[in-house]
């Protein structure tokens, strides 16, 4: 995040102003990115769109929604005069986000609006506009689903590894105690 980028409000806004299309189930997303690219000045077709073809499972529906949300942001004329490789971001960002949150839930709040906005700049190494690059990764990570995920996988796998200890103590001591009991 070490170049400035344009103001999250502008981003956050759009977002909002996402149209109800990019998020139905028959919205073509590989049409949607490409018409991007071509906005962003692409003259052929980027053999990594491939890997927005889904399988049909809910998942990938999912990242293809989130793909075609991140191509509406990128879309912004700051984005599209600055003639930045957004194709890498918005695949990156779709992947890590579709097992996570549901791109419709993630465009009705105003927290997953910005954490959208924030990941997006992120992945352009970009920072929002008049923020320090600490105050922005520090706002990222307090918004992250995915950091949110990765904490309580780590929380559950802790707690799981304390009750086997405790298992463990208890069946060491029940142990002692039968022992002790029979040489009585």
């Amino acid at each position: 995040m070490t170049r400035e980028g344009p103001l999250l409000e502008t981003l956050t806004r759009r977002l909002t102003e996402t149209p109800p299309e990019f998020l139905a189930d028959t919205t073509e997303t590989l049409a949607v990115v490409n018409d991007l690219l071509r906005m962003q000045g692409a003259t052929s077709v980027s053999p990594l769109l491939d890997v927005l073809v889904g399988d049909g499972s809910p998942d990938a529906q999912n990242r293809g929604k989130l793909a075609r949300v991140f191509a509406w942001l990128f879309a912004d004329g700051w984005f599209v005069s600055a003639r930045i490789d957004v194709l890498p971001a918005i695949l990156s960002a779709s992947a890590e986000l579709a097992p996570l949150v549901a791109a419709n839930k993630a465009v009705a709040s105003a927290d997953r609006r910005e954490e959208l906005a924030r990941l997006a700049l992120s992945k352009l190494d970009l920072r929002p506009q008049g923020e320090s690059e600490a105050l922005a990764k520090d706002r990222l990570v307090a918004l992250s689903t995915a950091e949110r995920a990765r904490v309580l996988a780590a929380s559950r796998a802790a707690e799981e590894r304390a009750r086997k200890i405790r298992e463990e103590l208890a069946r060491k001591a029940a142990q002692e105690a039968a022992d002790k009991a029979s040489r009585e």
